[in-house]
Order: structure tokens, then sequence, then C-alpha cells
């Protein structure tokens, strides 16, 4: 049987539609040993639409924590998907040193003012191979910053379709090998099959990859309705296991270790 952890999902916190509780029954009825909470946290960019005010951020910890205590038979852990912005390194690390957290999610949501998953206008007009360059550069610098223990859907750019029309393969090549000389795992993130892109990230062409380079995996629906706790998962563990995937990546504390599966 496999240890199947959710660690991405997101709730009235942020722009989740529904309170914490309610994903329990969800991710136990989905076969989950654990799931986790992440909110998000975007420190630079004002109090943006979806995203959780810092100031409540303890309000949240102690929440998942009394959450933790009051429910048996599945595990709690507690995490936040912040938002990377190169050159705010500093103040990131400051914010988060004073947050007990089981794991950070670090994710690129913004290309200079403007966030890549919010509407495909963004993508018209502009030359697509330097966005995705771009883009890469920024997910590799959030991983070298030594700030987070997950990469989150390292390749947003794909989510309305627009392809560069250089192979990107190089690209993924050089993050794998970055997560990997930094010790940073990164997620099957299965909501992109709730996305125009129609598919998970990262990229399965390229799982292969990460793969070869040995960076650590985890399974993350980043849920933001129960209903979707767990979503597509049996897909995606097969999916890893045709490419190779051995080993899943289990946080605590800020410890990951992993586990077969």
């Amino acid at each position: 049987m496999i240890y199947r952890t959710d660690y991405h999902m997101h709730t009235t916190f942020s722009d989740g539609r529904s309170s914490p509780d309610d994903y329990v029954g969800p991710a136990a009825a989905a076969g989950l040993c654990e799931i986790g909470f992440s909110e998000h946290l975007s420190l630079f960019n004002g109090k943006q639409d979806g995203c959780m005010n810092p100031d409540i951020v303890s309000i949240y910890t102690e929440y998942i924590e009394k959450l933790k205590k009051n429910i048996s038979g599945i595990t709690v852990r507690t995490g936040l998907e912040v938002d990377f912005i190169s050159g705010m390194e500093k103040e990131i690390k400051v914010f988060l040193g004073g947050v007990d957290l089981d794991y950070r999610i670090g994710s690129v949501h913004y290309l200079g003012e403007k966030t890549v998953d919010h509407g495909p206008e963004f993508y018209e007009g502009k030359n697509i191979d330097k966005l995705y360059e771009y883009y890469f550069e920024q997910v590799m610098a959030a991983a070298s910053s030594g700030l987070f223990d997950i990469i989150g859907h390292c390749d947003l750019i794909r989510i309305y379709g627009f392809k560069p029309e250089s192979d990107p393969e190089p690209l993924y090549r050089k993050l794998a090998k970055c997560l990997k000389k930094n010790n940073v795992a990164f997620e099957l993130n299965t909501n992109g099959r709730n996305r125009p892109i129609a598919d998970f990230y990262p990229d399965r062409r390229f799982l292969h990859i990460f793969r070869e380079e040995d960076v650590p995996v985890c399974v993350n629906s980043d849920a933001h309705i129960p209903a979707r706790v767990g979503q597509y998962f049996d897909e995606a563990y097969e999916l890893l296991r045709d490419t190779g995937f051995t080993e899943m990546a289990v946080f605590e504390g800020r410890k990951r270790r992993m586990i077969p599966f």
C-alpha cells in the first residue's frame, strides 16, 4: 500500500473555499496518510487577492496545530506556499524564520508585476521562448535560495498552453540539476489537470530528467476545494512508477525522509 501524502492544499485562510476541517474527511476517503496545508503567502506585492495576510500567519499556524490535536487516523502538517521574488531573499528568510512549519513550498507566480496564471493575456505579444527562459531562471533562483523544501508547480508557465519554439528540454535538465544540488524536492502537481493545460506539472515528457538527476518528489493536489484532495493520484503514482521513481518525500519539522512506494 502506498503511503500517500498531499502537502499542497488551500483553505479559506487564503484562496480556498472551505475551512481546513472540511478537508480531513475527503483526505481520509482518498486514502491519504498525511495532509498538509500550504496557504498562499506573498510578502512584497501588497495584500493580493487569494493570499493570506502576513499579519495572520500566527493565527493560521495555531489553528492547524489545534486541528492536529483534534483528529485521529490521519497526520496533519503545517506549511506555506510562498511567492519567491528575486532580490527579496533576505526579507523572506527573516519572515519565515519566525514561523514554525513542517515544510515550505516555494513557487514562482510573478514575472515582474504580473502573475503568469491569472489570464492568457499575459502571454499575448510576448516572446514565449524568452518567457520560458526567464521563468525557469526564477524557479532555479528559488531552489538555490535555501528558503524552501519543495518547489511548487515548477513549470506553471505552461498553464495556458503557450509553447516555446525551441526545445525546452535543456531548461528542465538545468532545473533538475539545480534542485538536486540544493537538496530541494519537486512536486508532481495534479491540479494542472483542472487548468487549461489539462495535464500535470511538470511536463510529463521531462519527468525522466528529474529521475535521472535523482531529485526527490512528492505528489500534491494543489486543492482549493475538498473534492480535489488526492485528485488524480492513482494516475500520478503510476506515472512516477513508469518513470522509475521508487520513493516519495515526506516532511516533518522541515526534515525530509524518503518512503518507498
